[in-house]
């Protein structure tokens, strides 16, 4: 039953991923019959222009951005810990240490059998070490982008977003780190339950004491796999691209007036109009090279990141050109020398 419920969670994600990225591949289809489609999915895809008062039925102000990364932010915290509690209680690829049998006993006698029958393999010890390998990069990603949010942008107080866009940001923001973990989120979850029923039932005062030893919390990440670590080579590449051009379009506020925009230029600018969307394809396509692309699930999460965003900087990049007279031609719209 629970292998059951652990593939119908994983081809759960897998359709989701596949029923949001449909609509975004079929309207970029230049036929004049999707016209319609492509002009709804472009008022989703507004990433804040200004719009008129007409337009604004069903918009929310663009500063709701916050919502996002408060709840990735909450929610990837609470992943990374609970799947690193639960990686810690199986045989890691290390040798014992005393504290690390302290913690496990205990473990193991809170949550009775939080564990599938029988030792965990392998493969099952490598997917949750893995996973939280990911979780970690995911919560660097999500923790920047909520400092960027409150200290770097300086949102238009016209600047709005389409509340099916606002909805699509929660359900993302829920949906790519469970994606990161969706192998063994499910024995995750009961472990966790396992630990919440035993201390409800015993009480804090009758919870033996914990002890942690930093090394061996930490030691089975840096024994992973080579290709991990060349995977956040690239995210980070990829991370701190994003950072300096969010720094750069949120310095051009500095100067402006309100409603007023401006050509920002520097960094990854010179070669596209929306870098920090091309960022973000190399950092979620880290996750990707870090898994040896065995991972369909992350597949299918790149795959929608990439076509979302192509489809919002497509729109972006010929907005940019009807707003100004000299936007460098040489520029592409996220891709070099493809889009």
């Amino acid at each position: 039953m629970e292998m059951e419920m652990e593939t119908l969670l994983i081809l759960f994600m897998r359709l989701a991923w596949i029923a949001a990225t449909l609509p975004i591949l079929i309207a970029s289809i230049p036929i004049p019959k999707l016209h319609s489609l492509r002009t709804i999915l472009l008022g989703f895809a507004r990433r804040g222009k200004i719009m008129h008062s007409s337009s604004q039925k069903f918009t929310l102000p663009q500063r709701f951005f916050l919502h996002f990364y408060i709840l990735a932010s909450i929610w990837t915290t609470f992943l990374l810990v609970t799947t690193w509690c639960y990686a810690y209680t199986m045989v890691p690829p290390v040798k014992q240490s005393s504290a690390y049998s302290t913690i496990t006993s205990y473990l193991i006698g809170i949550g009775g059998s939080f564990l599938r029958t029988g030792s965990p393999t392998v493969q099952e010890i490598h997917a949750v070490w893995q996973a939280v390998f990911l979780l970690l990069l995911m919560e660097a990603q999500v923790l920047r982008r909520l400092f960027e949010t409150i200290y770097v942008f300086k949102y238009s107080p016209s600047a709005r977003m389409h509340i099916l866009g606002y909805l699509a940001g929660i359900f993302f923001y829920l949906a790519a780190p469970l994606s990161l973990c969706a192998d063994c989120a499910l024995d995750v979850f009961y472990f966790l339950g396992n630990v919440v029923s035993k201390f409800i039932v015993v009480g804090k005062d009758h919870m033996p004491p914990v002890e942690v030893e930093l090394w061996q919390v930490v030691n089975p990440l840096f024994r992973i796999g080579w290709r991990h670590w060349i995977g956040a080579a690239v995210f980070f590449w990829g991370w701190i691209h994003q950072q300096r051009c969010h720094k750069i379009l949120g310095s051009l506020r500095d100067s402006r007036q309100a409603d007023e925009y401006a050509i920002p230029y520097g960094d990854w600018f010179e070669i596209v109009s929306s870098p920090h969307y091309l960022s973000e394809m190399v950092i979620y396509g880290s996750f990707v090279v870090a898994t040896g692309g065995s991972n369909l699930t992350i597949w299918l999460l790149l795959v929608f990141v990439a076509a979302n965003l192509s489809f919002a900087a497509g729109e972006a990049h010929r907005w940019y050109h009807q707003k100004f007279e000299d936007y460098p031609n040489s520029r592409f719209a996220v891709i070099p020398y493809i889009l």
